[in-house]
């Protein structure tokens, strides 16, 4: 059995979400090909080269391929997808992030290849049965493939971060070129943070549309800021452009674990919950005290945010 693992990152890193997809795919394989797309920059290559271990899960043969064609550089899912699909070939199975990078190319690969893809597996229970949510995460349903090739993608926050071995491992650098497209790469931009990235972060301090306008949500900020922590948003706090897109979270948005979620003035709308509901812990702030975010909270507050997180403010920067 071989696998195919796309790997998501930013020319400089790898993201964590790929780390996660190596763990699923230790769990099918010791045998596993690592796809690098685009430039691969002396630290990028660092982090790759070398075997993977996820639990007792060990690799025991690792390729890197190495895609360096200029039409990889910001890998649109049609060069992308063309690529994938003929190497697909030679796999057993081929395994992507459940994040915007692994949703945009793998279901073009997969039609290209005429199979079916399984979206967003939380947990792999053999060769050819694997569980994914569904209803936004109220049930979860268990599917099967006879596929010859079986293509997945996979939710990094069901799945432990796979660490590095030390031996080194073989790397074979790809002749293929990107097919000339009808769509072109305009431009690519990055909103600069200065605090954890959401999908990475232990602690995520998010707002809701109940703090009113962007100003107000400068609190959300300071008791991030004061944590040290990532800020989120819900849907319908971006929509109100209270904040940027990249900010949200929930089953449209980002989908996230952290060891401490705190929610500040979100009523707790199911698409907003199915993004967090593997948080270790879940702190709830409202006013309204049949919001359903109580249902799932680990501790809630019933109160005035605005009276609340000020509060909360003042006694961490007393204690630090």
């Amino acid at each position: 059995m071989n696998v195919l693992i796309i790997v998501e990152h930013d020319q400089q890193q790898i993201k964590p979400a790929t780390l996660s997809t190596i763990a699923a795919g230790l769990q099918l394989s010791v045998s596993i090909d690592l796809l690098i797309l685009g430039e691969v920059t002396d630290s990028l290559l660092a982090q790759c080269n070398h075997g993977w271990q996820a639990g007792s899960n060990q690799s025991e043969q690792v390729r890197l391929l190495i895609a360096e064609d200029p039409a990889y550089q910001y890998p649109l899912a049609e060069s992308a997808a063309r690529l994938i699909a003929d190497l697909a070939e030679a796999y057993d199975y081929v395994l992507a992030p459940a994040s915007t990078f692994g949703k945009n190319i793998l279901p073009r690969a997969a039609a290209l290849l005429d199979v079916g893809q399984m979206s967003d597996v939380i947990e792999i229970v053999d060769r050819q049965t694997v569980k994914c949510p569904i209803y936004a995460g109220n049930a979860i349903a268990t599917f099967q493939s006879s596929d010859a090739i079986q293509l997945m993608t996979i939710r990094a926050t069901a799945f432990a971060v796979a660490q590095p071995l030390t031996q080194a491992v073989s790397i074979q650098r790809l002749e293929q070129t990107g097919d000339t497209l009808a769509t072109e790469f305009v431009e690519f931009a990055a909103t600069p943070l200065d605090r954890p990235e959401l999908t990475a972060a232990r602690v995520i301090v998010s707002g809701g549309r109940a703090l009113g306008s962007s100003e107000n949500f400068k609190l959300i900020e300071q008791l991030a800021d004061c944590l040290n922590a990532a800020v989120g948003a819900t849907r319908a706090a971006v929509d109100a452009q209270l904040v940027p897109n990249d900010y949200q979270v929930g089953q449209t948005g980002k989908i996230v674990a952290p060891e401490l979620y705190i929610a500040v003035g979100i009523s707790g709308a199911i698409q907003h919950l199915a993004g967090i509901k593997d948080s270790k812990v879940i702190v709830a702030i409202n006013k309204d005290e049949n919001a359903p975010i109580f249902q799932i909270a680990t501790y809630g507050l019933v109160g005035d945010l605005f009276t609340l997180v000020p509060e909360f403010i003042e006694q961490l920067q007393s204690h630090q």
